[in-house]
């Protein structure tokens, strides 16, 4: 009798167990099946490029990174790129992709935002020491990392930098900036609803010398 009522009694332990195995380990499994909303990797991808401050009615000179906590990146064939953590880019909230007919693709827009050099020459000054530039300033240009044509932001500091001479460039000649020619073409095809405005920003942001690719056009026709 003893060792039926052992039995039992290891039975009903048995289906107790097995009754709640189930139930506990639910919640478990979906902790770590748990994935990412689209909605929220949306969100994260929105946040790459910075959104500045806009057009001002009265500009003031802009602080600038510490001198020498800024480096020139260069790219195989040395074409200059800005430091990432310096100048990631930042963009203008006036211009949307819905209103690109009446802003950057309306003549004149650019020079309507543009600060004026008594402003850009002192933060120009100031950004050459955060890069540790010594050459020449005449040679270098104090450049909008997202063109005003593209929609960046015309003081923000995080969008503006000195800009060194590219290869082949002749001492004394002022600014040699290939980056020019991108720009423009970019600016076309966001003008012709060929490439959204938020891909051309991004691209550019992240390398200039790669950016008509990146947004699949790399002769920007």
């Amino acid at each position: 009798m003893k060792t039926r009522r052992m039995l039992l009694a290891v039975a009903a332990l048995a289906l107790l167990v097995g009754g709640c195995g189930p139930e506990t380990a639910k919640p478990v499994a979906q902790s770590v099946t748990a994935q990412p909303t689209k909605s929220a990797v949306a969100v994260h991808s929105a946040g790459q490029v910075p959104v500045g401050p806009g057009p001002q009615g009265t500009y003031t000179v802009q602080a600038q990174p510490a001198a020498g906590s800024c480096h020139v990146r260069t790219t195989a064939d040395g074409q200059p790129l800005p430091d990432p953590a310096c100048t990631p880019g930042a963009t203008n909230p006036a211009v949307t992709q819905a209103n690109i007919g009446t802003t950057i693709c309306h003549s004149g827009y650019t020079a309507s935002i543009r600060p004026p050099a008594g402003i850009t020459d002192r933060e120009k000054d100031a950004n050459a020491k955060s890069y540790g530039y010594t050459g020449a300033l005449h040679d270098a240009e104090y450049d909008h990392l997202i063109s005003l044509e593209l929609g960046g932001d015309p003081d923000d500091p995080r969008n503006l930098w000195v800009e060194p001479p590219s290869p082949g460039h002749q001492p004394g000649g002022g600014p040699n900036n290939p980056k020019d020619a991108v720009e423009n073409q970019l600016h076309e095809l966001v003008c012709k609803n060929t490439v959204p405005l938020a891909e051309a920003q991004s691209a550019i942001a992240g390398d200039w010398t790669t950016a008509l690719a990146v947004v699949g056009h790399p002769g920007g026709k």
